[in-house]
């Protein structure tokens, strides 16, 4: 890769950084897992940055997260945010993140492809945040499922959707290739 498409891949990755970071802020608190938007920003980094930075921008989020800065859910930050009944769900964006952008790029990244991929994401984030939080709150399956994934699931989808819509937008600037003029 040149200097200019890193750098310039460098900067969208910093702005998914903070886009993740508003979709924490952008949360109604219906129970120990709150409804937010920065799975959605997470799932379109992998459709849009691909695995590598896709990675690396969740990868940022998270540390700068637990060093203190309030970008997680509700403006929290902290090792104890990652310790609590959200931590797998937040561990679970480096492989749904990874997994969301080989599937794109494997299924061609045309909008059907991208649903399946961030539909693989987001049962990812739930395979792993639902028994974190079973285990978390020492709760039943039952119970663990009823508060970390069904009252999602629906808000999710139309996540998805939206965000296979984005990336339709996006992807065709942010893998624009810059032109050589001579003179």
């Amino acid at each position: 890769m040149n200097k200019p498409n890193q750098l310039r891949m460098t900067v969208y990755a910093a702005l998914f950084v903070a886009l993740i970071a508003i979709g924490a802020f952008i949360h109604i608190p219906i129970g120990p897992i709150p409804i937010v938007l920065q799975n959605m920003f997470v799932l379109l980094a992998g459709i849009i940055l691909g695995p590598v930075w896709g990675l690396a921008c969740v990868a940022i989020y998270l540390f700068i997260g637990i060093c203190g800065l309030p970008v997680f859910s509700g403006g929290h930050s902290g090792i104890g945010w990652i310790l609590g009944p959200t931590g797998g769900y937040l561990i679970a964006y480096l492989p749904a993140v990874v997994a969301t952008a080989s599937i794109s790029k494997i299924l061609g990244q045309k909008f059907s492809g991208n649903v399946i991929a961030m539909v693989a994401g987001s049962v990812i984030i739930y395979a792993l945040g639902v028994p974190w939080l079973k285990f978390a709150f020492s709760m039943t399956w039952t119970k663990a499922f009823a508060a970390g994934m069904y009252p999602f699931i629906i808000g999710d989808c139309v996540k998805v959707i939206a965000a296979a819509m984005i990336a339709r937008m996006l992807k065709p600037v942010v893998t624009l290739q810059p032109q050589n003029k001579t003179a």
